[in-house]
């Protein structure tokens, strides 16, 4: 989650690490927390709202009492306890592990791992701060709300999907064809072979696109309206305030960021997109909008309503996407020959000189890194995990 859902204490949302129900929420100091929605008693649920605010929560089934700091505060008839009952050690469990990095809180349920710091890697946490110094106060504000989606297939088809450059002429030609008709600039100049886009692999499983390269074309289309628009022009002031002219023009030429943490997260133009699976071939996916603080209202809702045209329920791009699921899902079940072509680009990718690999837009890349990511977590020993680092094959099972 992301701390800017939660901002006053007694904040929560209930989510899932995995398969296993948690409550993310920020207690009466202040503090962001991970507990387990599950009472220390005989395992029932204690939070049974999706949103809210509470000062604690109590299991509905024997009535135990819990603090939002997860402490034991109350069980009714405790005279029937032995002597050697102790509320101390009966409190709400957390997450073993739980860090936080621009807002964006991680939790693990292993007791022992690498820190976040090495999983994300220096330049997940650069594509953060660009997310979260969009804002001229350095903040997200995550209240706007959420769109939910389901579809009945497997969760990696998101995750895959989240940054895949080859698809977008395809699966939302309808919505482009609008947009050059309306505007006079047309996306699909985006995901061609021709594009000089990228695409990187950020290590451990991550990618994002880097668009720089045609944000002038795309700004030609936009820079009359915003040089006219007060409310651009104090937005554009207020991020030159905090960041100085040169990180600002960096911040506005980029555009939007588009990048993938694996397993489950994507941080996509403006809102954040978390992919929680049910089941193998069941997945729920929540796309939060996000708000920067400090931005003039103007600023806020133009992104709220950009958001909806892509991403809302009548949006023209995430409805495509989930029937593709559906589709791929179906597809997949026929097992005669079960490999996936994940061939595009693979002999022509790049290595630049910080070790990066990257390639054109629409090659896999991103897909192929993701694979690599998800067979070294399966792999039995070092040498195997080591082995599949390698993109010798074109295929995965």
């Amino acid at each position: 989650g992301h701390e800017g859902e939660i901002p006053r204490p007694g904040d929560f949302r209930a989510r899932r690490i995995g398969l296993q129900p948690v409550i993310f929420l920020r207690d009466d100091s202040g503090a962001v927390r991970v507990l387990m929605n599950r009472c220390t008693h005989r395992a029932n649920a204690v939070c049974h709202l999706e949103r809210g605010n509470t000062k604690g929560f109590t299991c509905p089934y024997h009535g135990w009492r819990f603090g939002l700091d997860g402490a034991l505060k109350a069980v009714p008839y405790p005279d029937r306890y032995d002597a050697d009952f102790s509320r101390e050690t009966l409190g709400l469990r957390s997450a073993p592990r739980v860090a936080s990095q621009r807002g964006f809180v991680f939790a693990s349920l292993a007791a022992e791992g690498i820190p976040l710091s090495a999983h994300l890697g220096p330049l997940v946490m650069a594509e953060m701060d660009d997310v979260a110094d969009l804002s001229p106060l350095g903040e997200l504000d995550v209240t706007a709300g959420v769109h939910k989606a389901g579809y009945q297939g497997n969760w990696k088809l998101q995750f895959e999907n989240s940054v895949d450059g080859y698809h977008a002429n395809f699966t939302h030609r309808s919505y482009f064809d609008v947009v050059h008709r309306r505007t006079g600039f047309d996306p699909k100049a985006v995901s061609t072979s021709a594009s000089p886009a990228r695409i990187r692999d950020l290590g451990n499983g991550h990618s994002s696109w880097d668009v720089s390269a045609i944000a002038a074309t795309t700004q030609r289309h936009s820079g009359a309206r915003a040089s006219a628009d007060e409310a651009a022009r104090v937005y554009v002031d207020s991020l030159i305030a905090r960041h100085g002219k040169e990180r600002a023009e960096y911040l506005l030429a980029k555009t939007s960021t588009l990048v993938v943490v694996f397993p489950n997260l994507a941080l996509i133009s403006s809102h954040i997109r978390l992919i929680q699976p049910i089941g193998v071939e069941e997945t729920e996916v929540f796309l939060f909008p996000t708000l920067l603080k400090g931005a003039p209202g103007e600023i806020n809702t133009r992104r709220l309503r950009s958001h909806e045209a892509f991403y809302g329920p009548a949006g023209g791009g995430a409805p495509d996407d989930l029937e593709i699921f559906t589709r791929n899902q179906l597809g997949l079940r026929a097992k005669l020959d079960p490999w996936l072509l994940l061939a595009r680009g693979i002999t022509q990718e790049e290595t630049d000189s910080s070790g990066v690999r990257n390639g054109q837009m629409t090659d896999e890349t991103p897909q192929r890194a993701m694979w690599r990511a998800w067979s070294k977590l399966l792999a039995s020993d070092k040498a195997s995990a080591e082995s599949t680092d390698q993109p010798t094959r074109a295929g995965m099972r």
